[in-house]
């Protein structure tokens, strides 16, 4: 079956939600993605096979140049497959139309090579404060 990859698409926050809950291995919470989504992000990427939600990724951003990749995520049975390749893909495509000049990601040491290899990002110095 074919994946549909959509710019901004439309979402519900079950869906979002439960694709969370899987991805980062937690129970499912009620976040509401959607209002996140509109306050702080230039935009989101939805995959989907046969209507069901299977790939995710929101771009936030500083209202300027700079866009940041947030919360990739793709079902269990679809990872390794390509999808979240493209989701970064699209999510990259919509930063640039947006005139966007860079494109952040943090990430656990595990996925350097998704976003190194896979997706094109590169090394960069950066800072951290941890809050708690």
């Amino acid at each position: 079956m074919t994946i549909t990859y959509e710019w901004r698409g439309g979402f519900d926050n079950a869906d979002v939600n439960a694709l969370h809950a899987e991805a980062f291995e937690h129970a499912v919470l009620p976040i509401d993605w959607l209002a996140q989504v509109r306050r702080h992000s230039l935009g989101w990427v939805c995959a989907r096979r046969g209507g069901a939600l299977v790939g995710f990724v929101n771009v936030a951003w500083d209202g300027g140049v700079h866009a940041f990749v947030l919360d990739t995520m793709v079902v269990r049975d679809l990872r390794r497959a390509g999808v979240g390749t493209e989701l970064v893909a699209v999510a990259a495509r919509g930063a640039r139309a947006a005139h966007c000049e860079w494109l952040h990601v943090d990430f656990d040491e595990r996925l350097r090579g998704f976003y190194f290899d896979a997706c094109g990002f590169r090394p960069a110095e950066a800072g951290l404060i941890a809050l708690r």
